[in-house]
């Protein structure tokens, strides 16, 4: 027994050591195998891959297969090839399950295309699930249908859109829609059967399709105009609804629509000018009466287009870029130039986007700012360089605001540009002097402050800024027809330190077109670019050649032989073009016996003058191409670009777009009511003021009609029970505002306001009574109804938004108020600014400035208005050089009336303002009569925004009104400050570089005492006169009445006749100005 329990026990041992060592035999097969299976994996993507997904989808199980579908699905959305599995997943399209199917379809569109013969096994499933119950799957059956690209399955692919053109689902018909583009570009023989559908589903009332069919409309039949007729007004109501892309698809064709059916709005300022026209006799009136082209009849919007104009103005706040963008080119191509200006805000909005955004809406910005600055000119500040910019972006920021630099704003951007210059990134530095280029060509008062900033950076560290500067030099001194000879003889002596190229050869070309001025210099440069010209770049041996030819001709004694040399050397060189180059001169200024006759027009070929080059804006052109398109980012037209057709001269039928109405429809107004309620709630605040006011009485002309009908009002019960709370609260917002308009009843803005809504009113009520009698759709009678509850709504919002502003998407923080000139900074007292601006005015605290009492000067004046233009009204004006009692940002003007006529004038008064942007003006209290033979003086303010431009509008009378400008010398727009010589110093020192303006005065007369300047001075410049401890330099001290920036005249008195006179100031217009004006008093006996 116990033998047996010893050999049981040793059999037992045994046993489980022989079946562990096999388990770790087998463990470690695995192991290898699995090491193996690894290793030849990472060199083979074929063994067994996606072998696990495989038999997912063979499984019996749903789940197993959905789990399957959502890796794959996951594996196509990152990118991988999944194309393989289609016989897998093929299998599986035939499933019960919803959830599956549903991803089955999605693998079958992405792959549908690769592998067309399987596909095709499953048309007849697509077929079925094409009456599935679930709206879903038959949508996503008719797009695996639609994305096999096969030939032969044409016919069934038509049949089946037409179907789904019919579906009950939305979704069905909206993919349909989709199809069709696919089906076209399979066949395009299919166009007419195809233009059938669209036609059909444009009638389709449903946002969810509208976008889908006009991108098929685009696609296929795009010049089927006659398609989008009737289907017009209902688009333009649907746009608000419309998906965002889809919104964008329908912008663009009802940009193209509208410019093929509505008369251009641009010929209605066209017409108001010449309207404005004056006529001296009450005969030549008469006579133009007869003119047919004087008496057409004024131009009048069509109510369709008002309406796609209005539909499409609160888009201008959704949260998508490409629909602002969309809107705004809306606007720029079908809106009349004074409501342009309404897309300035949402545009600049987008500024605050992505890097690319911004790209896209700087091009466009670009491209309106040439036309039309003044768009933009109050949110100059917005498109300030920033550091973090891509260059790409401050190049375009660059282009605008050298678009936007006029007299007013210069100063500004000028001092942002010597910033710019001083940036690291060459490119941009680069792009910053041309643009200085550019502004000193387009502004001449700072031309020359802009070549003493060039010139100031050629002692820069940076060769390519100076390389740039040289360049953009040249280009200035050929627009200059004056001796420039100091900046040429400054240039040669840089031509040692530069090595870039394009430099060197600028400098050459200036030396020798204007080798006369500079006589003694220009052999001298001739001899040191002869001794290196083998090692000079191409470009510079060709000026090299063009100048000793030059000096040649000019001066042969010393050039001679320097010209030898060079040509002797130039007849060698590697480069075929200076070999070509050096023998065409030899033949024309050698002369040899064998000369042609050109050698003896040598002189008239090479000193002839040559044109100065035009600094243009890259973008001028572009306005070719129709903004926020492809071509028009690309500047060049790219395929599938339509253009842009041009007004039709005579307005077409627009019968064309009344559509009959079905009357029993009434079921649908209550939704639609309180759908458009809504719409018309949120998007009030982004109405003007004047806008509302607009509207409000637009409806008020339409709430007489629509309360006649009391059969429709009294069926509804809810619309009844809130009338008697609307007009409660209704008459106490009547009473507001009638106390507001009584308050601001006595400003002129409020009448020029008037004046405009009541044009624009009786435009609309035209446009609301046109459209009811047409009654074109289900829609244009429903507004009728819901105008109702509109009035009252506005009308409290209206006084709501007077006492708390409402805040919008548009309402920016940075924005200032548009009526403030944005162009005339306030002075800057940040020191930290003060060391990174080298040469700008900036203001100090410890200076003592203080405005004090002028000079007495007797005042000049100078006629308003003319008797005999003014039928017996006379008008003068002169400026009283104290501070205005207005504003202190305005100047102070006193204005004589006298009465020469023999009757009574009455209700004198200042009528519409035609103010530039920024421009702010007081009006002058309404004189009630003038005798005749009497004159009545009157004082008003005017803020001219440190500029001289004439402030422009209408005088007034009870019988008449006439057109009168003030325009104001520079030396009125300064006001007299008392300050010590030493702070005067202080403050000149910060007023360098572009900031000052100088100039010497030869043949001056020798008898200028001490109160001769000063009076001479005075008598054309509101100054103070600052003491001076040198009797040869007189100082004069003042300050721009509109910004408060500093002026500061210096006249230096030097021996013979000659004076210097130096003025100092950030605001370069009024320094250039006032610079010529003090040159031409000084130079007087």
């Amino acid at each position: 027994m116990a033998g047996n329990n010893v050999s049981y026990n040793e059999h037992g041992d045994r046993g489980l050591g022989r079946e562990s060592t096999e388990l770790g035999l087998e463990a470690t097969a695995m192991t290898l195998g699995t090491a193996a299976g690894a290793a030849f994996r990472l060199f083979s993507t074929d063994y067994k891959k996606n072998e696990d997904l495989h038999q997912m989808l063979e499984s019996n199980k749903d789940s197993l297969k959905l789990e399957a579908m959502k890796r794959i699905v996951g594996m196509i959305a990152k990118g991988k090839n999944a194309s393989e599995l289609f016989p897998a997943v093929v299998k599986n399209v035939a499933s019960k399950n919803i959830e599956l199917k549903k991803l089955v379809y999605v693998f079958l569109v992405r792959y549908a295309e690769e592998q067309e013969d399987l596909a095709l096994l499953s048309i007849s499933t697509f077929q079925r699930a094409l009456k599935d119950p679930n709206q879903l799957i038959r949508a996503s059956a008719l797009r695996v249908l639609s994305s096999i690209r096969v030939s032969i399955i044409v016919p069934i692919m038509m049949l089946s859109i037409k179907e789904a053109a019919c579906d009950l689902s939305p979704y069905v018909r909206k993919t349909a829609a989709h199809a069709i583009q696919k089906l076209y570009s399979l066949d395009p023989e299919q166009k007419e059967p195809l233009v059938e559908v669209i036609e059909k589903l444009l009638k389709d009332k449903s946002t969810l399709v509208a976008g889908s069919v006009v991108m098929s409309f685009e696609e296929v039949c795009p010049e089927r105009i006659d398609l989008i007729h009737k289907n017009y007004r209902k688009l333009c109501n649907l746009l608000v609804d419309v998906e965002e892309w889809g919104q964008v698809v329908i912008i663009n064709m009802l940009t193209r629509y509208a410019r093929t059916q509505f008369v251009s709005p641009w010929n209605e300022e066209e017409f108001h000018e010449a309207n404005q026209e004056k006529y001296f006799y009450d005969s030549d009136k008469e006579k133009n009466n007869n003119d047919p082209i004087a008496a057409r009849t004024p131009y009048s919007m069509d109510p369709d287009h008002r309406l796609l104009l209005r539909n499409t103005k609160s888009l201008l706040q959704s949260r998508n870029a490409a629909v602002v963008m969309g809107v705004a080119q809306l606007y720029w191509h079908l809106a009349p130039k004074s409501e342009v200006s309404i897309v300035t805000k949402s545009l600049v909005r987008l500024l605050r986007s992505h890097r690319e955004v911004q790209y896209i809406v700087l091009q466009n910005i670009a491209t309106m700012s040439i036309q039309r600055k003044g768009m933009f000119e109050p949110y100059l500040k917005s498109f300030y360089v920033r550091s973090t910019d891509p260059t790409q972006i401050k190049v375009l920021k660059l282009e605008i605001l050298t678009n936007l630099a006029s007299e007013a704003n210069i100063s500004t951007i000028l001092r942002e540009f010597q910033t710019y210059v001083k940036s690291q990134d060459k490119q941009f530095a680069a792009a910053t002097i041309q643009a200085i280029g550019r502004c000193a060509t387009n502004i001449s008062e700072v031309t020359d402050t802009c070549l003493s900033g060039l010139m100031y950076l050629l002692s820069n560290r940076d060769e390519n800024v100076v390389a740039e500067s040289v360049v953009v030099i040249k280009k200035l001194l050929q627009t200059q027809l004056s001796q420039h000879s100091e900046i040429i003889k400054h240039m040669a002596k840089l031509l040692d330190k530069i090595t870039v190229s394009m430099a060197r050869a600028s400098i050459l070309w200036l030396i020798g077109e204007y080798c006369e001025r500079v006589p003694k210099i220009a052999p001298d440069v001739l001899r040191k670019v002869a001794k290196s010209f083998i090692n000079e770049e191409e470009i510079v041996k060709l000026q090299i050649l063009n100048l000793g030819a030059k000096l040649y001709l000019t001066n042969p004694k010393q050039t001679k032989l320097l010209m030898q040399y060079i040509l002797n050397v130039a007849k060698y060189d590697q480069n075929y073009d200076i070999r070509d180059r050096t023998r065409f001169i030899k033949q024309l200024i050698v002369p040899i016996e064998k000369s042609g006759a050109l050698s003896k027009y040598a002189k008239k070929i090479f000193l002839v003058q040559k044109p100065a080059p035009v600094l243009e804006s890259p973008f001028k052109d572009r306005d070719r191409f129709q903004l926020s398109t492809l071509s028009h980012s690309l500047n060049t037209k790219a395929n599938g670009y339509l253009e842009l057709p041009d007004w039709p001269k005579t307005a077409p039928d627009p019968s064309v777009r009344n559509v009959e109405v079905i009357q029993p429809i009434k079921e649908v107004v209550t939704p639609v009511h309180k759908l458009k309620a809504k719409k018309d709630t949120s998007g009030a605040k982004f109405y003007s003021d004047s806008e509302e006011e607009e509207e409000e009485e637009e409806e008020e002309s339409s709430e007489s009609s629509t309360s006649s009908n009391g059969s429709e009002t009294d069926s509804k019960s809810e619309d009844g029970n809130s009338s008697s709370s609307e007009d409660s609260s209704d008459s106490e917002s009547e009473k507001e505002k009638t106390n507001e308009e009584s308050e601001i009843s006595d400003t002129e803005e409020s009448k020029t306001k008037s004046k405009k809504i009541q044009s624009e009113t009786t435009s609309e009520s035209e446009e609301s009574s046109s459209a009811d009698s047409s009654k074109s759709e289900t829609d244009s009678e429903v507004d009728s109804t819901v105008k109702q509850k509109k009035v009252e709504s506005k009308r409290m919002s209206q006084v709501k938004d007077t006492v708390k502003q409402e805040v919008s998407l548009l309402d920016l923080v940075d924005f200032s108020d548009v009526s403030t000139p944005v162009a005339v900074p306030k002075p800057v007292t940040s020191s930290r600014l003060a060391t990174d601006l080298e040469g700008l005015s900036l203001s100090s605290d410890s200076s003592v400035i203080n405005v004090i009492t002028p000079v007495f000067v007797p005042p000049k004046s100078y006629e308003l208005l003319h008797r005999m233009s003014g039928k017996g009204l006379g008008a003068q004006y002169y400026f009283s050089r104290q501070p205005c009692i207005y504003s202190p940002n305005m100047v102070s003007v006193h204005i004589t009336f006298i009465n020469s006529s023999d009757q009574e004038i009455r209700n004198i008064q200042i009528g519409e303002l035609k103010l530039t942007s920024g421009m702010k003006m007081h009006n002058f209290h309404e004189i009630d009569s003038l005798k005749p033979g009497t004159s009545k003086t009157v004082s008003m303010g005017i803020d001219f925004c440190d500029s001289t431009q004439a402030a422009n509008f209408q005088l007034c009378t009870n019988n008449d009104h006439f057109g009168v400008s003030i325009q104001p010398p520079v030396g009125e727009l300064l006001l007299p400050v008392s300050t010590s010589e030493k702070d005067f110093i202080k403050e000149q020192g910060k007023l360098t570089g572009m900031n000052e303006n100088s100039t010497i005065i030869t043949g001056a007369p020798q008898n200028n005492s001490c109160q001769v300047t000063v009076n001479k001075v005075v008598s054309i410049a509101n100054v103070g006169v600052v003491p001076s401890s040198q009797d040869n330099i007189h100082r004069f001290a003042a300050k721009t009445v509109s910004s408060q920036a500093l002026v500061l005249i210096t006249i230096q008195v030097k021996e013979g006749s000659t004076v210097q006179l130096t003025i100092n100031t950030e605001k370069t217009v009024i320094g250039s100005v006032l610079l010529r004006e003090l040159k031409m008093v000084l130079s007087q006996e």
